[in-house]
């Protein structure tokens, strides 16, 4: 029998637990960690937390986990491209050797819509109503009251010319209390519009006139006067309709009826201005000098002592002197309240007619 020998393996000595400390050759910026005591390659220590401020390790550790973590930012700052540039700086500073430093935020500006009364009844109220002012006209025959606006610092005001005609004295009380003489500078009855002036005013709260071209059926508006007395009142509504043929009377004396028919009195607003609308007379006899003019119908409510008074779109911008006022007669003969339908000169009537009323107005 042959012995068969098996082949010797080859001795593999064991293979020590760490490698023998071996000359190393680095590259600049790269840290080189001390052998321990032993002679022997000692492991680095564990990678410390990254502190706010101070430098961030770019050993080779930390360089392949850096670039780990950038992947992950950048998948995230696509996923949140919406939010904002936070996450885009945030990788900058991972990215950069320069130490990282914390982000300043950016303020951002606006409106707080929720405080803002732009727009509103309230707001609106609020802006125009130190430009409205009651008007009280005293002549022989008795006294009207009615409203205006300020048209300028100094004191122009612009009302209806049955406010004023035939006064022999004009009051006017701001909405701060404060009561001045006032004098005719124009008028105009065929438009129903006139002018007067304050004396010895100045820093009053001047209106902004819009345009009445712009008005629409259907805008909110406000109105603010004086109706029986109450200085400063407003209501709120919309534009009913365009283009209204109103009729009034040109002079209030002359015009009276009701309690003052035949007496030759002065006929008071308070107690409804006649007017006429359809081929129908309303709150009294117009009288034989009437003019008839284009008016904007609102359901914001006027009354008596509205007249001369504003009506205002939501940005705060007079479209229209409040002028006329339908109110059906009671019982007793006296004029009852506001049923809706009340009418406005168109604000650009006023501003084509107010170079003539400065100089003088017509007759």
């Amino acid at each position: 029998m042959t012995d068969h020998t098996q082949p010797q393996q080859p001795y593999y000595p064991p293979r020590p637990p760490y490698e023998p400390t071996q000359p190393i050759t680095t590259e600049p910026g790269t840290t080189v960690w001390p052998s321990g005591s032993g002679g022997g390659f000692t492991p680095p220590p564990a990678e410390p937390a990254y502190a706010a401020a101070g430098p961030v390790p770019t050993g080779p550790v930390s360089r392949r986990r850096a670039k780990r973590g950038v992947g992950l930012m950048a998948a995230v700052a696509i996923a949140a491209a919406a939010i904002g540039g936070g996450t885009a700086t945030l990788v900058q500073q991972l990215t950069s050797d320069a130490p990282a430093t914390a982000a300043s935020s950016s303020v951002v500006s606006g409106t707080n819509v929720s405080a803002s009364s732009a727009g509103t009844a309230a707001g609106v109220a609020a802006a125009v109503s130190p430009s409205i002012v009651e008007i009280s006209a005293s002549s022989t025959s008795g006294q009207s009251t009615g409203s205006g606006v300020i048209i300028t610092g100094d004191g122009e005001i612009v009302t209806n010319n049955h406010v004023i005609s035939g006064a022999s004295e004009i009051t006017v009380q701001t909405s701060d209390g404060k009561t001045y003489q006032a004098d005719v500078v124009g008028k105009d009855p065929d438009k129903d519009l006139a002018l007067i002036k304050l004396r010895n005013a100045s820093g009053l709260k001047a209106a902004t006139l819009g345009d009445s071209s712009k008005v629409r059926v259907g805008d909110e508006v406000v109105a603010i006067g004086s109706p029986e007395g109450l200085t400063g009142t407003v209501t709120s509504g919309i534009v009913s309709a365009l283009d209204r043929d109103v009729t009034v009377a040109k002079d209030t004396e002359g015009s009276d009826s009701g309690q003052g028919q035949g007496q030759g009195q002065q006929w008071d607003p308070r107690q409804g201005w006649p007017f006429e609308f359809g081929g129908q007379q309303f709150n009294g006899d117009t009288g034989s000098s009437k003019t008839t003019y284009k008016a904007l119908q609102t359901d914001a409510s006027l009354n008596p002592g509205n007249s001369g008074g504003a009506l205002i779109n939501m940005n705060g911008e007079i479209i229209g002197i409040n002028s006329a006022m339908y109110s059906p007669s009671s019982s007793s003969g006296s004029t009852a309240g506001s049923v809706g339908l009340g009418f406005a000169i168109p604000v650009n009537t006023l501003k084509a007619d107010l170079d003539d009323l400065r100089s003088g107005g017509r007759s």
